[in-house]
């Protein structure tokens, strides 16, 4: 069975979860921006991940002091903040106007750039079957994009 396959990392797992997770956003989120602005709804939604962040944090002891952090650590701390926060006001304007269905699987894109951005920037090197499930995920954005 494969959660039982013991070659598998603990990564798979939380990679797992966080799919969980960030298919519940988006069915949370669509009902939730029905009669709001979705920037405001962008941002009232970060305001409580920071809480239940904080909170999170602060009961697993695992605060330290962020002055300690190196300004390399904090310059990309910082752009992928940005990055984040680019992308949730991007991804709630689109399941504000959009299905969710649709937003999402066109949302998971994100997988072919992270790929190659690995690729080009990382120097990740995806295996042959790798490199044949991002293509496959690539075709399937160009259907949904395609007119009908």
């Amino acid at each position: 069975m494969l959660f039982m396959n013991s070659s598998l990392h603990g990564w798979f797992y939380w990679a797992l979860l966080s799919a969980l997770f960030a298919a519940l956003t988006t069915i949370f989120a669509k009902l939730g921006i029905q009669n709001v602005d979705s920037d405001f709804a962008t941002l009232l939604r970060t305001a409580m991940v920071l809480l239940v962040l904080s909170g999170f944090v602060a009961l697993t002891g695992k605060w330290s002091n962020p002055l300690a952090l190196s300004p390399k650590t904090w310059m990309f701390l910082a752009l992928s903040a940005l990055a984040t926060g680019a992308s949730w006001i991007c991804y709630f304007r689109a399941l504000h106007i959009g299905q969710a269905a649709q937003v999402a699987l066109v949302d998971k894109f994100s997988l072919v750039l992270v790929a190659l951005l690995a690729f080009a920037f990382l120097g990740e090197r995806p295996s042959l079957r790798e490199w044949c499930g991002i293509a496959l995920i690539a075709s399937g954005v160009l259907v949904l994009a395609s007119k009908r």
